[in-house]
């Protein structure tokens, strides 16, 4: 089969995060599995990303050389009605924009609406999680609940490569990783480590990513005296993010927001324990992980120490990850997409 990928996501980890990983991937096992994939992506960069967007669909046009099109989020919401139109939802943008502020707040809003046009057009719908479907129903007014697909991991590379770049830190090291937006929740992660200050000796929380809220955090870190707990290594290689995770004690993730979290993948891999929020997608993906009340520093502080005392339930927590995140395995995954769009 002949597959064609729309997407105005930029191809790189750096800008592309999750969306640009769970695409790639996605790609890379339908051609193992005897697929043809071909992308389509924007050529013309723009200085506001909602522009650039907008400017790549204006420009689209249907294909006939291809069996199926998938468009990824809004992408290919002026070209979705035909019978082999997909349209897979990697978050669902009106759910993410209602976390943010400002600006970032305003575009999302406007790429949310070309969402739901994607959505009402398309011949069949696919989200990444149960959260994700309950709120495209929610904010696009969907009648049937769509096909579930989750996001996938290469796992037989994943861990090859981990074992390629071993780390190792003699302080005990807290990692995050992800675009730095509010719906994050980095602050929170801020505010825990000064309660922490004096429980956990030694204590290294190890921030992966940037975003629109890097400054504001860089701010937060400096007023809370975190100079020699928190250390912000912004966009990094895949080598070196191989090795922050291999550093790592423990993986954390404040967010109050993920459609699915393909970091928590990651973190499972690499048979680290997680601490997250108890909140959108992420009780479904990391069922195991020691989970906190959302927006309470306090809450993620106690779920911290609780393992950093506890070298046993660290390993037990990892190694449940390191089972369940099975099922994600990029094979498995690509063929519940086949049989989603079939």
């Amino acid at each position: 089969m002949r597959i064609r990928f729309l997407t105005s996501t930029p191809l790189d980890i750096e800008r592309g995060s999750g969306t640009y990983v769970g695409i790639h991937v996605l790609a890379k096992a339908l051609e193992r599995l005897g697929h043809t994939v071909e992308f389509s992506t924007a050529r013309v960069r723009l200085p506001v990303y909602t522009l650039e967007r907008l400017w790549f669909n204006r420009w689209l046009s249907p294909s006939p050389d291809f069996d199926l099109t998938v468009g990824f989020d809004m992408d290919g919401y002026r070209i979705a009605r035909s019978p082999s139109h997909i349209a897979s939802l990697k978050g669902v943008i009106a759910d993410e924009a209602r976390f943010e502020a400002g600006l970032t707040r305003l575009t999302m809003s406007l790429q949310a609406r070309c969402e739901r046009l994607h959505v009402e057009r398309a011949a069949r719908v696919l989200v990444t999680s149960h959260y994700s479907g309950e709120r495209a129903r929610e904010f696009y007014g969907l009648r049937e609940f769509p096909a579930i697909v989750p996001e996938l991991i290469d796992l037989g590379e994943w861990r090859r490569l981990l074992q390629l770049h071993p780390a190792n830190s003699p302080r005990f090291t807290v990692l995050f990783v992800g675009r730095l937006y509010r719906r994050k929740r980095v602050d929170v992660l801020l505010r825990a480590a000064v309660a922490l200050a004096g429980r956990i000796p030694g204590l290294e929380i190890r921030i992966v990513g940037g975003g629109p809220c890097a400054p504001a955090l860089h701010r937060l870190s400096r007023e809370l005296q975190l100079d020699r707990t928190v250390v912000w290594l912004g966009n990094v290689s895949r080598a070196q993010l191989l090795a922050e995770y291999n550093r790592a004690d423990l993986f954390c993730l404040p967010s109050v927001q993920e459609g699915f979290g393909i970091v928590l993948l990651e973190a499972m891999a690499a048979a680290k324990p997680i601490v997250a929020s108890r909140a959108a997608a992420i009780p479904e993906v990391a069922p195991h992980a020691m989970l906190a009340e959302p927006d309470r520093p306090e809450a993620l502080a106690a779920a911290i120490e609780a393992l950093y005392g506890s070298p046993e339930i660290r390993a037990a927590l990892g190694a449940a990850g390191a089972q369940w995140v099975e099922q994600f395995d990029a094979p498995r995954v690509a063929r519940r997409f086949l049989e989603a769009v079939a």
